[in-house]
């Protein structure tokens, strides 16, 4: 079924939100993601065909300078021949089952997924009646988000999705320069359309700024997923924060909360660079996240590998241990963590990735009473080693120490994070437990009665004194970080 602007415009407006920050920020964080903690993400599309690099093979493969340049006319030929858009019939996925990859994730600990709609090539994931370009009409010619969707619902998944639209408004420009399968003129059922020029990355608002033609194909494509798959959130990449897609961006808001409130689920928008106004949504840090706790929910969204976002040959994978650290670290700090996963071409995930989620399942199947629904602590960390505050900090991994610790409360109970590996039976000492005060916390009142390793059924010999809560831990056959939970009467 058609969506129209006037459709759009006419539930924006109906209230109870209007499109205006004023009105949006009424918003409020929905309670099951502030209990979440963990969610996954996934990049899977027409890129996942070549699977050389990263996911912006796309437009990397119509950049003369770039190793997708030259990887693509040595394996497929020049671009006037086979362009980006022949990898289409290439992407069968004959191995998809979502009920496979929902048992994984589901496996993983995860509370939400985030499927990739539409990502910067402009190939949609689902039925759309704005553009053939779409996985039901080409490619598996089935509706990949709607299966999805379907499985998800069935197991008490929450149903998310994002839209990387916006770049995609430059994303094939440079296919102009040279002779390829990019001819101009472009129409608006071309899958290149528009292929203007690319901005300057230091000046992301320079010219050419999105004309009202493909802002307006924005619009209508957004609410078009949003009014056929009802999304719990709805996640936005990059230069969506351009001043262009400001009143465009307020409508859509609009228009998704007003829906939550008929559907009676409450929606979200995450969002990257202030492209909203602060408190009309969540905020959003790509592959980083902060220094201090934060007064205000936030997500990070990282991958699990260093090096892309899809599935390639070459993949940088991080460790379990790693990822659990940065899990612990972000909700220590009142954030969520969405991990990326990318399946590869044919539909199937990869073991690595498979093995690497089901270490993460196991850990949280012990420790998850520390992360899931807990709060943050009146201190979120103590040591020596800190996560950097911004986007991109992590293409080194943190090595962190038995001294290193993080918290968060539930109920009556502070967990410990020992972040570091331990190498035996030691003493660890909490200073942010101590009875006296240290340099920027009151002394400790409460009453412990019991501390203990969550998975293991003793209690541990403890002594709180004036320099710490002095802990005896034994000897443990994880290299996996351990939770200590002590009870407080």
């Amino acid at each position: 079924m058609s969506i129209t602007i006037e459709e759009i415009k006419r539930i924006a407006n109906q209230g109870p939100y209007l499109p205006t920050w004023k009105s949006l920020f009424q918003y409020q964080v929905p309670e099951w993601f502030l209990k979440a903690k963990f969610g996954i993400f996934i990049h899977w599309g027409v890129y996942s065909v070549p699977a050389y690099r990263n996911e912006w093979y796309s437009r990397n493969m119509y950049i003369t300078s770039h190793p997708e340049f030259q990887h693509h006319v040595k394996t497929y030929g020049e671009h006037k021949t086979f362009g980006y858009k022949d990898f289409i019939p290439m992407f069968t996925a004959e191995k998809f089952n979502a009920k496979e990859w929902l048992a994984i994730f589901e496996k993983s600990g995860a509370k939400y997924i985030f499927p990739v709609a539409e990502h910067h090539d402009g190939f949609q994931m689902y039925q759309s009646a704005l553009s053939p370009f779409n996985a039901v009409e080409m490619g598996p010619k089935r509706d990949i988000l709607g299966e999805l969707k379907k499985e998800a619902e069935k197991r008490g998944i929450h149903f998310c999705t994002s839209s990387h639209r916006a770049e995609h408004y430059f994303f094939f420009g440079h296919g102009k320069e040279f002779e390829s399968d990019i001819v101009a003129p472009l129409t608006k059922d071309s899958l290149y359309w528009p292929a203007m020029p690319e901005p300057d990355h230091q000046d992301l608002f320079s010219k050419p700024y999105p004309d009202q033609a493909f802002l307006e194909d924005w619009l209508l494509r957004t609410a078009e997923l949003i009014r056929d798959y009802q999304p719990e959130m709805l996640y936005f990449d990059w230069w969506i924060e351009h001043d262009s897609f400001k009143d465009y961006l307020k409508l859509i808001a609009a228009y998704y909360y007003n829906l939550g409130v008929k559907w009676q689920k409450p929606t979200s928008i995450c969002y990257k660079h202030d492209a909203m106004m602060f408190g009309t949504g969540i905020v959003e840090m790509e592959r980083g996240g902060f220094e201090q706790a934060q007064p205000f929910s936030w997500q990070t969204d990282t991958a699990i590998a260093r090096n892309s976002w899809c599935y390639t040959d070459s993949l940088a994978y991080k460790t379990p241990l790693e990822i659990i650290q940065t899990l612990i670290d972000v909700v220590a700090k009142n954030g969520n963590l969405l991990l990326n996963v990318g399946p590869k071409a044919d539909g199937s995930i990869a073991k690595h990735d498979q093995d690497i989620l089901e270490t993460i399942g196991n850990w949280l199947s012990i420790n998850g009473e520390a992360i899931y629904g807990a709060k943050v602590w009146r201190k979120a960390q103590e040591g020596p080693t800190r996560q950097p505050s911004g986007q991109f900090s992590d293409s080194k991994p943190i090595y962190y120490t038995t001294k290193d610790f993080r918290f968060t409360v539930s109920g009556n109970s502070i967990y410990v994070f020992i972040m570091g590996r331990l190498s035996g039976p030691e003493q660890l000492n909490i200073k942010a437990l101590a009875t006296s005060k240290d340099q920027d916390l009151p002394e400790f009142h409460g009453i412990i009665e019991k501390v203990f390793l969550l998975g293991k059924n003793q209690s541990l010999l403890w002594k709180q004194t004036s320099g710490g809560l002095k802990v005896e831990i034994p000897k443990v056959s994880s290299d996996l970080p351990q939770v200590l939970k002590v009870q407080v009467r």
